[in-house]
């Protein structure tokens, strides 16, 4: 596919012309209420977020590690992990609750298993007992976080729909500034309570979404899925456009909504899962996500996110204090680009970001590298700050991609019946990459150190070549057309003027109207 990875953008999405232009988000009480919400569901990533950087955290506290008999290689590696290997437990679940209960529903469980868990966390009296209930927080955690970002996207506002299913990731960090500043500000505390504090508000944010998720709107795709059509239309014309179902935007979501939903069922009926593998367009999808899931985590990303510790200790940096409180800047910085990024992702394109962001991985990961060697050789303290600004510098090139597009990408390019499914494949493959890393992370930096990051220097050459080649630019257009961009231009076409058909009907006018008025768009 040599450079020709870059798929018609096709102009301005065929809802553009239907959106009331003096209907903003801050203007409008309905869609101020609908991104309320959604910002309910976007503290799911915090939850996950938090996990990441307090066990980072715990590290370095002297009463956790005397606590759980000072872990290290193997069962510091597990520690971690466990999270993850409760995740794996829950994907052969997620995405039948998800699709079969409700959305709500996946995240109302998964949002109460953590609330169990990290009590339990909070009261462990061993290394087991924490173990065991990190295992819960992930599976609790698998099934909110495979419907949250699903249920964001499709409730969105269009025209808000990419800012904010980037941001359901970038929120990540929202979580990991919490445990980090908590670790630092509990660090001097001289009991278990140093530990257990941070472990206590790991719960917070599940607690909220069991309090509130059931006033929050089902997804009207997964309504009209259900045959619930008068509540699907409903709902659409409720935050989309002030309770008007006559609203030619509500009309058109709609009908391609129904025009997507019978097209992708024909296909699902017949073979199910298989269908993710079945077809040429379904390979490119499951090419492009698996990839990405991998080099989200394979990126070099998680020698920091998870042992930041054993990072600074390789240059000299051995000092509690010093490492919680680089960890807490750090949390901040990264929020910060997240964030950018995620309101980019419509303006500049997601092929670019995610070129520029690999680019920008590999050549400061790189200089991080050649940094740490000469510290190792020569002990030079200018080298040990210059690997610091590197992993700043670093992490800013990887939050511009990587923090905020993995999840919405995967979701925009996958059709709805397969939506749930694709996305459990996607959280599947994050949670093995975890998994090898937090395993093999620890045991590497503590036998060869700074040299284990060569190996991440030539994955970051191929990740750079892979993205070039096979990422798609999916920015200015509907859920359906994206998910279309992998079935072809006929597909797209179908999908466009069932839905542009249907509400030409129902208004009276020459069948194709719209569909016209898309084409010329296009043009």
């Amino acid at each position: 596919m040599g450079g020709g990875a870059v798929a018609n953008s096709g102009g301005n999405a065929a809802y553009t012309h239907l959106i009331d232009p003096n209907r903003k988000w801050y203007n409008n009480r309905r869609i101020i209420a609908l991104n309320g919400w959604i910002l309910l569901l976007l503290i799911t990533s915090s939850t996950n977020g938090y996990d990441g950087s307090m066990m980072n955290g715990l590290q370095s506290i002297d009463q956790w590690r005397l606590y759980f008999g000072d872990p290290r290689g193997s069962m510091l590696g597990l520690l971690n992990a466990i999270q993850n290997i409760g995740c794996l437990a829950a994907y052969p679940f997620s995405p039948y609750v998800a699709d079969g209960l409700g959305r709500r529903s996946s995240i109302f469980l998964g949002a109460s298993i953590m609330c169990i868990a990290t009590a339990i966390q909070t009261a462990s009296q061993s290394v087991g007992m924490f173990i065991g209930a990190r295992f819960l927080i992930g599976f609790g955690l698998t099934f909110a976080a495979s419907a949250a970002p699903l249920l964001v996207t499709e409730i969105a506002y269009p025209s808000h729909r990419a800012a904010l299913t980037s941001t359901y990731n970038s929120l990540w960090y929202s979580g990991a500034i919490v445990a980090a500043w908590t670790t630092f500000g509990t660090f001097k505390i001289d009991n278990t309570w140093s530990w257990r504090v941070p472990s206590a508000l790991q719960g917070l944010p599940s607690i909220i979404q069991v309090a509130l998720i059931w006033f929050c709107p089902e997804s009207p795709r997964w309504l009209v899925s259900k045959g619930r059509h008068e509540q699907a239309l409903k709902t659409l014309a409720y935050y989309h456009a002030d309770g008007n179902a006559e609203d030619p935007l509500v009309k058109y979501e709609y009908e391609e909504i129904k025009a997507a939903i019978d097209l992708d069922r024909e296909v699902a009926a017949k073979i199910g899962w298989k269908t993710l593998f079945s077809t040429r367009g379904n390979l490119k999808r499951m090419r492009i996500i698996i990839a990405i899931a991998f080099f989200s985590q394979w990126s070099g990303n998680g020698l920091v996110s998870y042992y930041l510790n054993r990072v600074f200790n390789t240059i000299g940096i051995t000092d509690g204090t010093i490492q919680l409180l680089i960890n807490g800047i750090l949390q901040i910085w990264n929020l910060a680009w997240a964030l950018a990024a995620s309101f980019l992702c419509e303006r500049i394109g997601r092929r670019v970001l995610f070129i520029t962001s690999t680019i920008g991985m590999l050549i400061f990961f790189t200089l991080q590298t050649a940094c740490s060697a000469v510290y190792a050789n020569t002990g030079s303290k200018p080298a040990a700050h210059a690997v610091i600004a590197f992993i700043f510098l670093f992490y800013a090139s990887y939050d511009i991609a990587f923090t905020p597009l993995i999840v919405s990408y995967t979701v925009e390019i996958l059709p709805y019946q397969l939506r749930a499914k694709g996305f459990t494949v996607f959280n599947f493959a994050i949670s093995l990459s975890l998994i090898f890393n937090q395993y093999v992370n620890p045991v590497a930096l503590d036998t060869i150190g700074w040299k284990y990051y060569i190996v991440y220097c030539v994955w970051l050459a191929f990740e750079l070549v892979f993205v070039y080649f096979f990422v798609i630019e999916t920015k200015n257009r509907t859920l359906e057309e994206t998910a279309a961009l992998f079935d072809g231009d006929d597909v797209a076409e179908q999908l466009a003027g069932a839905a542009a058909g249907a509400v030409d009907e129902k208004d009276g006018h020459s069948s194709g109207s719209l569909h016209d008025d898309k084409i010329e768009a296009k043009a």
